[in-house]
């Protein structure tokens, strides 16, 4: 078992919500360019994750046949 272990597991959702609250004043432009890009990357990243998992829904359906 390590240290890792032992520590709580961030709350699902609270780094988004960190994010909402961070002082966008302290950066500087080119810094809110990188965030933009980051920010845009994790979108591509959330609706993958949606895209796979309507598809393994689908497939549930079309298995189980509850799409009728």
């Amino acid at each position: 078992m390590t240290f890792e272990d032992l520590e709580p597991r961030p709350q699902r959702g609270a780094a988004m919500a960190s994010l909402g609250r961070e002082d966008l004043d302290l950066y500087s432009v080119d810094e809110l360019h990188e965030r933009i890009e980051a920010l845009e990357a994790e979108i591509k990243r959330s609706k993958a994750a949606i895209s796979g998992k309507a598809a393994k829904k689908s497939a549930a359906d079309a298995l189980f046949n509850f799409g009728n």
